[in-house]
């Protein structure tokens, strides 16, 4: 099961309150945890750097890491009582993800000689001789990237504006649910218990659906139902346009008691949006109208438990 209690995304250096976030979990890591004098641990790097954060779900930053103009990565940190919980995993992958991008062919690092087990995970290469760092031991490692950036010609997009909203009540939800809806080219994806016909029976959200299934052919809307009987007990308005569209819509249940308890509810698009609730009876929760990286992380999530879910008997009469 992926993480579902942190968030990860890039920074912007020049945000006071960014910027800050990653000095604490730094301070707190290197500074307080490995007595790295406060001279080595700030350079000029910083303010021409790609930065990731993670934080925890009240938003305080739990991991950062680094990606310099130099193609090195660097500044790993990850909180003690966050270290083991896949923190540090997501923080890389999303620094791999913004090389490749990037178009770099390579990157390096200077691997704590603990570390060095971790970042072979994700194909770095351990080369030369072990070597001291602020008194701490090291070894240089390195790997080459795919060359993503190499395959078309035209620059990438623009980054969107990022918009990140706390959900607390039942109208913000059902405008975010219908915002994430709306803002999707093709494909949907929800997690759900019973459809939340709070979010989901409502006209503005169904006819977002409508648009989103009848956008044209790849069109996709793929739902997890953890509770089936519920909704074919009680009815849905989302059923009808189900059932006239099955080439576009998708139903499954989940058949393993991990997946039918999971407590939270989702939904992601295809323009790396997402709305998360951490309990999924209720409203709160953050929703996010670009972060590639937790975006990634439901995804696949959602994936893995798609997989191993089956259509149940409940949908099945209804020809879903």
């Amino acid at each position: 099961m992926i993480p579902t209690n942190f968030t990860i995304s890039t920074i912007d250096w020049n945000n006071d309150a960014e910027r800050e976030a990653c000095r604490t979990v730094r301070e707190q890591v290197f500074v307080i945890g490995q007595n790295v004098p406060r001279e080595d641990e700030w350079d000029s790097l910083d303010a021409t750097s790609r930065h990731v954060l993670a934080r925890d779900l009240a938003g305080n930053p739990v991991g950062t890491g680094r990606l310099t103009p130099e193609r090195k990565i660097g500044r790993m940190a990850v909180l003690a009582d966050w270290r083991g919980k896949r923190v540090g995993e997501a923080i890389m992958n999303l620094l791999l993800e913004q090389a490749r991008a990037l178009g770099y062919r390579e990157l390096e690092l200077h691997a704590q000689t603990h570390a060095v087990p971790f970042y072979t995970k994700f194909g770095f290469v351990q080369y030369g001789d072990e070597f001291e760092e602020c008194a701490i031991k090291h070894f240089h490692m390195r790997r080459e990237l795919e060359p993503v950036a190499a395959r078309h010609f035209a620059p990438l997009p623009p980054r969107p504006e990022v918009r990140s909203v706390a959900v607390e009540s039942r109208e913000q939800a059902l405008d975010e649910t219908v915002r994430l809806i709306g803002a999707a080219k093709r494909e949907l994806c929800i997690y759900t218990r019973a459809l939340d016909p709070d979010l989901f029976e409502n006209d503005a959200a169904l006819e977002a659906l409508k648009r989103v299934a009848i956008s044209g052919r790849g069109a996709s809307i793929r739902i997890i139902v953890q509770d089936p009987r519920a909704v074919a007990t009680r009815g849905h308005r989302l059923l009808p346009l189900a059932q006239r569209l099955t080439s576009v819509f998708a139903l499954r249940t989940p058949v393993e008691d991990n997946d039918l308890q999971y407590p939270s509810a989702f939904i992601v698009n295809d323009t790396s949006g997402y709305y998360f609730r951490v309990l999924g009876n209720r409203f709160e929760g953050e929703a996010v109208n670009y972060a590639p990286g937790r975006h990634a992380q439901l995804l696949d999530y959602f994936n893995q438990v798609w997989e191993r879910s089956e259509t149940s008997e409940d949908l099945r009469q209804l020809s879903l």
